[in-house]
């Protein structure tokens, strides 16, 4: 399939810039024949019981730093992943890039020296104790390059899942946002269980595919755990004939990454895994999961989840209906087509 079959025009007005009051108000599109809309807080409406979902526990790191360069230029550092306490992958904005050897120093005054550059990504040397408690204090909350504002007090908690447990992750994954905890307790009283799997979400989840032939493209590296008992609810579900419901695009990436011999394994590292049309799905029935940008990876995705045609229809009634798109936008519940 080409780049261009993933393309679709989304007036500016739709990219939500705030989240909704509340974390269930948001708007819930229901996909299985037909194209369904309600809100968030009635998803146990469309779930059986026995069902189970997993969610992605990761917890967002303020990543981003702003501060100079020698010469006095102003820089953006946002970070891709911390790699050990005094290092990271970042990238930088900056009017000139910074060179190999070069200092930088941050808003508090912190040094860190430019270590290597591999394909736009930069290896920083922090001249701290430990970049954990160098971000407590003049991190800022990562939010993503669509929405137009600068981060405010509020985002620290909404830009953020309610069971957020791990700490690793430079974006959110934004389909949890729509959970609160009485939700997920009114879900469990319906025997509609939920499990946890851990995926750091990489900021290479926002950059666009760029080759033509989608095969071509390279999608980036994340790390992820998923344990045994974890494993075991969802091997246990499926031999019961429960569903499914991965929560996020991030949540399928682990889950179809441990499929192995019949059954989901236990097991930690980084997953590259691609998926587009023609994909085989092994362990997701179901999909709850936000609106994304065009001609992105966790479109595509979507497009071999439900079909590629249906996910253009899907995407044409949100836009014709006026849902939210992007992070802090509405969500989906979508049925995984079973040609």
């Amino acid at each position: 399939m080409k780049l261009s079959d993933f393309s679709f025009e989304l007036p500016e007005s739709l990219i939500a810039q705030f989240p909704t009051e509340n974390r269930t108000d948001s708007r819930l599109l229901v996909s299985n024949n037909d194209i369904l809309d309600d809100f968030f807080r009635n998803l146990g409406t469309y779930l059986d019981p026995g069902d189970l979902l997993v969610l992605n526990d990761t917890k967002v790191i303020p990543a981003r730093l702003f501060g100079r360069k020698e010469s006095g230029g102003k820089i953006e550092i946002m970070l891709e992943r911390l790699v050990g306490n005094i290092t990271a992958l970042a990238m930088i904005r900056s009017s000139r890039s910074p060179k190999i050897g070069s200092l930088l120093e941050l808003e508090n005054k912190t040094k860190v020296v430019v270590k290597d550059k591999q394909e736009g990504i930069y290896l920083l040397q922090f001249e701290c104790d430990d970049i954990d408690e160098l971000l407590k204090g003049c991190g800022h909350i990562p939010l993503p390059p669509y929405i137009s504002r600068n981060d405010i007090k509020e985002d620290q908690n909404r830009y953020q899942t309610v069971y957020a447990n791990h700490s690793g992750a430079v974006a959110a994954p934004t389909a949890g946002l729509h959970f609160d905890k009485q939700l997920l307790s009114k879900l469990k009283k319906m025997n509609i269980d939920h499990t946890f799997v851990t995926l750091h979400v990489a900021s290479g989840t926002f950059q666009p595919v760029k080759v033509d032939n989608i095969e071509e493209h390279q999608i980036h590296s994340e790390y992820f755990e998923i344990n045994q008992n974890t494993a075991d609810m969802i091997n246990q579900t499926k031999k019961r004939g429960g569903k499914i419901i991965a929560v996020g695009t991030t949540s399928v990436r682990v889950l179809e990454s441990s499929f192995k011999d019949g059954k989901v394994r236990a097991q930690k590292g980084d997953t590259q895994i691609f998926i587009y049309p023609g994909f085989n799905f092994n362990v997701v029935d179901r999909l709850i999961t936000n609106f994304h940008l065009p001609k992105s990876s966790l479109l595509m995705l979507v497009s071999a989840f439900v079909g590629h045609e249906k996910m253009h229809e899907i995407y044409q009634h949100a836009i014709d209906k006026q849902y939210r798109f992007y992070s802090y936008g509405d969500s989906m519940l979508l049925t995984r087509s079973m040609n």
